[in-house]
């Protein structure tokens, strides 16, 4: 896919929580702690994915799918593996959970400040459909997205 290498998507083990934490440590302003994924990996309707390269994890996402809706909870690529594609595959791979689980729509909000990842889901499909003023530690707006599946 675009002459990236090879990644391996995969489900979210224990054994990848370090590198996890360190990289949603290194993207957000307020990030989710260790225990957010410890719960995601064992919730009943999520689905967390790792996108591994030479034993080296670099990005995940977390997805969750209870009856018609879905919703991107988390993402981020390690700074080092940006520009390759890796968040797209792992829209790609969580867009395709969401239809496997049945999901009529997929939801996700994003920083308004964040064009990166405006434009990638924007590039998926996802259009948007609404704005949480100032949701962002007071500051930045979320741009609420949506997927029709």
């Amino acid at each position: 896919m675009n002459g990236i290498p090879d990644y391996n998507i995969r489900s979210m083990s224990e054994d990848d929580l370090d590198a996890v934490v360190a990289i949603e440590q290194d993207s957000f302003h307020t990030p989710w702690q260790r225990e957010h994924f410890d719960q995601e990996m064992v919730a009943a309707h999520s689905y967390p994915f790792v996108a591994e390269y030479n034993g080296t994890i670099a990005g995940y996402v977390c997805l969750m799918s209870l009856f018609e809706e879905a919703q991107i909870l988390d993402i981020a690529v390690a700074s080092e593996q940006r520009g390759r594609g890796v968040a797209r595959m792992l829209m790609d791979h969580a867009i395709g959970v969401a239809r496997l689980k049945h999901a009529e729509v997929l939801a996700l909000e994003v920083r308004g400040s964040n064009i990166a990842a405006i434009t990638l889901y924007e590039r998926c499909g996802f259009v948007r459909t609404g704005l949480r003023l100032r949701y962002y530690e007071g500051r930045d707006d979320a741009v609420l997205m949506e997927l029709s599946l």
